[in-house]
């Protein structure tokens, strides 16, 4: 048996040593990337050959890969990077990696075409310029083949423990048990359904309530698919934290039930929340866990490897043993670990690490897509930005050195497009080309300073930049599914100031890709309905399956009762204040213990809350507030004792309106006292427009669908299991009209 390795993933094992260095930024994006390679070859001469896969052997070590050209007329071998700004500025050890896989590829070259020596070239592509540098060398097949097989010498350790453990896991998921003497009702129709369509090829959407247990009947079929359909690895990606922590004790269970001491899995967390060191740059002249990274990761990332479940905590003590950087010790032990817990950003978004990885080391992989009706917002923000004129206002009136008049230009281009504007907000079909070049001005001037001095760049410029660059880069990708706006607002002195937003209205084009790159992808969430609007906004292949799960809930355990006799829109909020109260007091009276009442504005829940508390000051409550940090929120949930009393006043959407668990006692009623509409604004209006153009149902798509999906998953707190009861109380006339009834769950019977 061979270990596989790809070329690149092979040196930068085997070639990367020093610091952790990420000053020679902002490097190209992936289409900027793919498009300079384009360039490059187009220029090249009839009969050159473009990414030439190639293979080689050392020992039990299989080496594959695509090198990027070859000139067989000049016998000239090519690596192409693209860049941008100096590249005498580039550290010497991303040099000497760039050697290592040129160099790698040419010995491969040189082997599969019986070549005596061969020409091996750098050939650096500055995006913005479109200039070429081209660094060469001679060498003898000879000289390379002493080379491959150092690099390879240097892995093959690494990669026959990696290989040992491989079968070792390979045998322990063949004989992988469910952790339980049966499954629950619905949970094996799930993890069947899902194993059929790993093993097809197919991509799955599967509606299940909560209480069949859909992480672990997710969780385990993907496991038990791994071997016989070679998958390399496995994504669990959550909108959320706590569907990291679910997934994480999911698959303790699993392992607890049969032990897995070969199984992988790594969580990864984002760079900001893993940062030992924030007041530093990652650098090796400013952070010390980036000093001597490189020199240091071996021994990390061999103690890591000991580690079956590296969790947050447990990837920060063996990084801080070995002191580097945690993030970055977590980037590498991607590559090594067979499951991965992670955001959906991780591979949805335009720089995925885990979408990168797949794509570089052609990885055989399959994506579960936990609370997946998160992803039509998430995906929708990661394709967006927006550029608030006040940063360029700060950054001119700092007078930053060399920046002075590309700045008042972009200025002028900006005053320009709200010049005529009547209405403070305004939609436009088309992109501002003019302000779009005073733009990219402005990011070539600041790059070449960051390229010059990066030490030197004032903070304020930093900031400007990465606003302008984000704004720019999405720039690249707007079409019809995006929306270009300018919204006004009046500063001091009558000075007036603009917002400009590139907003992302159908993200299904971007996020096709992906889906279409794994072998499976599955979405799974309690509400998934109607289909075909999830369908048609993430892009979803033809052929994806669907699964509605029975609920294995009984129409008693939950009392839905609709108050269709008190309106919540906005005209009549102020009438509706006395009966939502009286309503709460009334059931509260009736039958005492914990309840969730949801409302559709924090503003709103103020109002209803403070009126209980005057006319009922003994009813205990409490309420969600703006901006909660992560211990305010588990204070906010801690007041839902069992066999408690009380009420806590929360928004619909926000962060107690989905993925929070109170079982039994802990709830036992909800009130909604809103239908769960997005806003009627202008944005949301053009939201409804184009959407409706795209899909001839404007309306339901822009604010129906969203609205009750809220509000159902708000309803899903209640009941959380076999033996829970409780009720629920729907408040708003709407909720009785029929095409808002027959989204509700099918289980529920509504009085």
């Amino acid at each position: 048996m061979s270990y596989t390795v790809a070329v690149r993933a092979l040196c930068e094992f085997s070639a990367k040593v020093g610091d952790l260095d990420l000053r020679f930024t902002p490097s190209p994006t992936a289409q900027e990337g793919i498009a300079g390679h384009r360039r490059v070859v187009a220029r090249r001469a009839a009969g050159y050959e473009a990414e030439v896969a190639l293979e080689g052997h050392y020992q039990s070590l299989r080496v594959r890969g695509r090198a990027d050209g070859y000139d067989p007329a000049c016998n000239r071998l090519e690596e192409i990077k693209t860049h941008r700004g100096d590249l005498a500025r580039q550290p010497a050890n991303h040099r000497q990696l760039h050697w290592a896989q040129a160099k790698v590829y040419a010995w491969l070259l040189c082997q599969t075409r019986q070549l005596e020596h061969i020409e091996v070239a750098l050939v650096y592509l500055d995006v913005d310029s479109d200039a070429q540098t081209v660094i060469s060398e001679h060498h003898s097949a000879a000289e390379l083949q002493l080379f491959f097989e150092l690099q390879c010498e240097r892995f093959l350790a690494w990669a026959q423990a990696q290989e040992q453990r491989l079968a070792e896991r390979n045998l322990g998921l063949q004989a992988l048990r469910f952790p339980y003497p049966e499954f629950r009702q619905g949970q094996r129709q799930l993890a069947e359904t899902l194993y059929k369509a790993v093993s097809t090829g197919r991509c799955l959407m599967a509606q299940a309530s909560t209480g069949i247990g859909k992480t672990l009947g997710t969780l385990f079929p993907l496991l038990k698919a791994m071997v016989p359909q070679q998958l390399d690895k496995l994504f669990f990606l959550t909108a959320k934290t706590p569907g990291r922590a679910l997934a994480l004790d999911s698959l303790r269970k699993l392992t607890g039930a049969c032990p897995q001491p070969a199984l992988r899995t790594l969580e990864l967390i984002a760079r900001d929340k893993a940062c030992e060191h924030p007041e530093n740059a990652c650098h090796g002249e400013s952070c010390p866990l980036a000093k001597g990274f490189y020199d240091r990761l071996p021994a990390a990332r061999e103690a890591a490897a000991q580690v079956l479940v590296l969790d947050r905590a447990a990837l920060r003590e063996v990084a801080l043993a070995h002191q580097v950087c945690p993030y970055y010790l977590g980037q590498e032990m991607a590559r090594w670990v067979d499951l991965l817990v992670a955001d959906y950003n991780y591979y949805f978004d335009t720089h995925a690490l885990l979408f990168g990885l797949a794509q570089v080391n052609q990885w055989r992989t399959a994506v579960l897509v936990d609370e997946a009706h998160n992803l039509v917002e998430r995906g929708r923000q990661m394709y967006s930005a927006n550029f608030d004129q006040a940063q360029l206002l700060a950054l001119r009136q700092s007078k930053p050195a060399g920046l002075g008049s590309a700045l008042d230009r972009l200025n002028r281009q900006w005053n320009a497009l709200y010049k005529a504007q009547v209405a403070p907000y305004q939609a436009c079909e088309q992109l501002p080309e003019a302000f779009l070049r005073a733009l990219q001005q402005c990011i070539g001037l600041i790059q070449e300073r960051m390229n010059q001095a990066p030490a030197e760049v004032e903070p304020k410029v930093l900031e400007f930049f990465f606003q302008a660059l984000q704004f720019s880069r999405v720039a690249e990708l707007f079409d019809e599914h995006f929306i270009f706006d300018i919204s006004q607002r009046s500063a001091s002195r009558g000075r007036r100031l603009a917002t400009l937003c590139l907003r992302n209205v159908v993200p299904a084009r971007l996020l096709a890709p992906r889906m279409a790159a794994a072998r499976s992808v599955t979405l799974f969430s309690a509400t998934l309905n109607p289909r075909h609007f999830y369908s048609d906004l993430l892009g979803m292949p033809a052929d994806t399956a669907w699964l509605e799960v029975a609920a294995p809930f009984r129409a008693e355990q939950l009392q839905v009762r609709i108050v269709s006799e008190v309106s919540t829109r906005y005209q009549q909020r102020q009438a509706s204040l006395l009966p939502i109260v009286q309503l709460i007091a009334r059931q509260y009276q009736q039958q005492p213990g914990n309840y969730l009442a949801f409302f559709s504005s924090f503003e709103y829940l103020e109002q209803v809350a403070q009126l209980l508390a005057e006319h009922h000051p003994q009813l205990p409550q409490w309420r969600q507030e703006r901006g909660m940090d992560e211990a305010s929120r588990e204070a906010f949930l801690a007041r839902f004792a069992p066999d408690g009393c009380g009420v806590g006043f929360a928004v619909l959407g926000g962060a107690f309106g989905e993925g929070v668990d109170l079982p039994g006692t802990r709830l036992i009623g909800a009130f909604v006292a809103t239908l769960g509409l997005p806003q009627v604004n202008p944005v949301n209006e053009q939201f409804k427009q184009r959407l409706g153009r795209q899909f001839g149902a404007g309306f339901d798509y822009a604010y129906l669908y969203p609205g009750v999906r809220k509000v159902i998953q708000a309803a899903g707190r209640v009941i959380r299991g076999d033996d829970d009861r409780g009720v629920l109380l729907l408040i708003d006339e709407r909720f009785a009209e029929p095409r808002v009834r027959q989204m509700f769950p099918s289980w529920w019977q509504c009085a």
